[in-house]
């Protein structure tokens, strides 16, 4: 079966790892791109193929769009938006507004947006087979222990608006999903670079907690992590799993953790270490580090904040909000998904096998 996919997020870590994937097959996209006309439309969608390293055969049956997810019929023109729904097979909603401190309100009012207006093309598409939904592990907010692949019910507080309207965004899929739509739910931890190339578009929250880890920027003072873990996954891993989800019309399970999971999380500890070796080999002159119960570290951060470089003081003052995620031990049961893409072949990389090409990566892109 031809597919003629719709992308949302294209430019975005996951998103672009998607279109990479599908683009090698030469399958037929259109996506909706933030842009003021067809023209700045085009020009964000040549540098996305560059990006991507797409053919020009592949690139060739690649549209972009102009829209605006926050828009009614996501921003596009009428015309533009009757030929989606009548030719697009497959809706893959990978846009997300990842900014944590944002306005609970002005949060809310994005992401419920973008969730209805992508849903509302469902609807209206006669052509279109499957949405696959992108959310986050987040949704689980401060819910401690092992976290179940299965919607979540109970009240819960978030560490920040964006698991927050995640979450509620999450609650209108779910409702599509009862009236008998056809939609699978992935959701993504800390996703990072491509596992066999370290490459990213973009440098998200795993690369500035790199950053901090090292010590480099925080003059060597760390709080204290025993027991604490980070899960990460690559992007490439996650677009996998999206296509592979597409191809089944009737989905197998409702939500997808697509995560390291309880086994496969890193030890914030050996995180540490792992992230001050690769930085060393890279030349990076580190401090010895100091660690602290995390309020003592807080105070030494701002105490030591006035004496550092203005970038470096930036960074730092993202850190309270990347400190929530230290408060709780908490992990993702990924058991069911990795056992059903198993059996289609698909197995989920080890951490340490890609650590190295990630960082790495980073690291000669900053120079």
């Amino acid at each position: 079966m031809l597919r003629h996919y719709f992308l949302t997020g294209g430019t975005g870590v996951v998103g672009s790892a998607f279109l990479r994937r599908i683009a090698s097959r030469q399958e037929r996209v259109t996506l909706l791109i933030r842009a003021e006309n067809q023209a700045a439309a085009d020009e964000r969608l040549a540098n996305l193929l560059t990006f991507c390293a797409a053919a020009p055969e592949a690139a060739r049956k690649i549209e972009a769009l102009p829209g605006d997810l926050y828009a009614p019929r996501l921003g596009l023109a009428e015309d533009a938006y009757r030929r989606v729904a009548q030719n697009c097979t497959h809706l893959v909603h990978c846009a997300g507004n990842v900014h944590m401190k944002l306005p609970l309100e002005q949060a809310r009012r994005q992401t419920l947006a973008m969730t209805r207006g992508i849903l509302e093309l469902l609807d209206a598409s006669p052509a279109a087979r499957k949405l696959e939904y992108v959310s986050t592990v987040g949704v689980a907010g401060h819910t401690p222990g092992e976290i179940p692949e299965k919607w979540m019910e109970h009240p819960r507080r978030f560490r920040n608006s964006y698991e927050a309207a995640k979450a509620e965004a999450e609650e209108l899929v779910r409702e599509k999903i009862a009236a008998g739509r056809p939609i699978t739910v992935h959701r993504p931890s800390m996703v990072v670079g491509d596992a066999h190339t370290g490459k990213t578009i973009a440098f998200q929250v795993f690369y500035y907690l790199c950053e901090f880890f090292s010590g480099g920027r925080s003059h060597g003072f760390l709080p204290a992590v025993d027991g604490m873990h980070l899960d990460i996954v690559p992007a490439d891993y996650v677009a996998r799993v999206l296509d592979w989800s597409s191809g089944r019309e009737q989905p197998s399970s409702t939500i997808l953790h697509l995560c390291a999971g309880p086994l496969g999380a890193l030890p914030l500890s050996r995180l540490i270490a792992e992230v001050r070796r690769v930085f060393s080999a890279y030349g990076r002159q580190l401090p010895t580090l100091k660690e602290l119960p995390l309020p003592l570290c807080r105070l030494a951060l701002r105490l030591i904040r006035p004496l550092i470089p203005p970038g470096d003081r930036r960074a730092l003052a993202a850190m309270p909000s990347l400190f929530a995620y230290l408060k709780e031990a908490q992990s993702f049961s990924n058991k069911n998904t990795r056992a059903l893409l198993a059996a289609d072949g698909i197995e989920l990389p080890d951490v340490e096998e890609y650590f190295d090409r990630v960082v790495g990566y980073y690291l000669r892109q900053k120079g």
